[in-house]
């Protein structure tokens, strides 16, 4: 098999990446371990910020988004007795989208398999090798029990962290950066309509809360627990309880509704540098991890593949190395930048049961309430800054 771009992982940032790729005439084959039935039911991040709204639309993949999706125009942040609007248009001119990224994966592999480039799930034994020269290869065997030979000119690791494409950058001398959080999140799906029009993100005594949705049908709410939590002690009358606690606002209540998923999420922050080593390239999970309070994992992949798209069809068609040699700083510009962010909604929100942190939380919250400077910058980090 012979193709110039071999692509290992098929979640969201490889076939966005193949799909990309193909619209500027550069072929790829796209490599999964799962089957396709695994791929589209993992359920994961449900929040897009504008820029990743815009790629998928301008690829072609934006019809059942714009058709299904819903437009959010800002956020609550809530504490007890008090919830207050960010409007994001006003402070920032954007807005994101709720939309899950079960189905962008779905939306993603629909055009891939009409008439894109190869996708084969269910694959095994993959090796990268001779990354450091022009003429690297994958050798994997496919889903009949077949060894193939995968000739390319370039390797993109989109297969996240456990996948093996980092371990073959770091074995080259990288580091990594990493941060365990003391809590988790348990999150449900829920056959209730949102009782909110935007999203909530509630400190409370007693634990963080996010109010979110994935339908005008359908509610997605979280929880932060304890990482030892079991989800078999959670039932469901016991979540609901503690989502009324926590969202307690007078005059309003949590709409309930049968509990058709619930799990639990522990939370940390991990970067891996560099994201490239010859001509393997690194993007989304497998070069960075974030916890989910800022909403920057999905975006953060569609970013990594939006510089990487471009950089590799620099490379293949005009045979310029600037791009490809700029990218793991360009695109760690702007994993740390997100980090951060994701860092500071997590640790201004999430309760340690310590009184001191407790008054400065709600010092921020208070700050960014009252303050247009402090409301903007939020809004900016929230809905996206500029893909350089």
């Amino acid at each position: 098999m012979r193709t110039q771009v071999a692509i290992i992982g098929a979640g969201p940032a490889g076939l966005l990446l193949s799909r990309l790729l193909a619209l500027q005439g550069v072929d790829s084959v796209v490599l999964e371990n799962r089957s396709r039935v695994y791929v589209e039911a993992r359920i994961r991040a449900g929040i897009l910020e504008q820029h990743t709204v815009d790629t998928l639309t301008d690829a072609g993949l934006g019809d059942r988004l714009h058709r299904e999706g819903l437009e959010h125009r800002g956020i609550y942040l809530q504490h007890p007795g008090t919830r207050h609007k960010l409007d994001f248009p006003e402070l920032c001119g954007r807005t994101v989208w709720v939309y899950g990224q079960t189905e962008v994966t779905k939306d993603l592999i629909e055009a891939q398999l009409d008439g894109g480039p190869p996708l084969l799930f269910e694959v095994s034994d993959v090796t990268l090798e001779d990354v450091d020269s022009d003429s690297p290869r994958v050798r994997f065997t496919d889903a009949d029990g077949v060894a193939q030979v995968l000739e390319c000119d370039v390797i993109a690791g989109t297969d996240g962290f456990h996948g093996v494409s980092r371990p073959v950058v770091q074995a080259a001398g990288g580091r990594t950066w990493e941060r365990t959080y003391p809590y988790a999140w348990l999150g449900i799906l829920a056959d209730a309509a949102p009782a909110t029009d935007e999203l909530i993100y509630a400190w409370h005594p007693e634990g963080f809360a996010l109010y979110s949705m994935r339908s005008p049908t359908v509610s997605r709410l979280y929880l932060q627990v304890d990482p030892a939590e079991k989800i078999e002690d959670w039932s469901d009358d016991r979540i609901w309880d503690a989502l009324d606690t926590r969202f307690a606002l007078e005059g309003w209540s949590v709409n309930r509704g049968p509990v058709t998923d619930k799990s639990i999420l522990p939370m940390r922050s991990f970067v891996s540098s560099p994201m490239r080593r010859g001509r393997l390239f690194l993007a989304g999970d497998a070069a960075h991890i974030v916890p989910p309070t800022g909403a920057k994992g999905l975006n953060l992949a569609v970013a990594d593949v939006t510089l990487l798209a471009r950089a590799l069809v620099r490379l293949l068609t005009e045979k310029r190395t600037d791009l490809v040699d700029t990218y793991s700083d360009r695109a760690l510009a702007r994993v740390w930048r997100c980090t951060h962010f994701s860092w500071f909604m997590t640790s201004m929100l999430h309760t340690s049961g310590d009184d001191f942190d407790a008054h400065l939380q709600l010092s921020q919250l208070r700050r960014i309430c009252s303050s247009e400077a402090a409301a903007r910058e939020l809004a900016e980090n929230y809905t996206g800054l500029p893909v350089g």
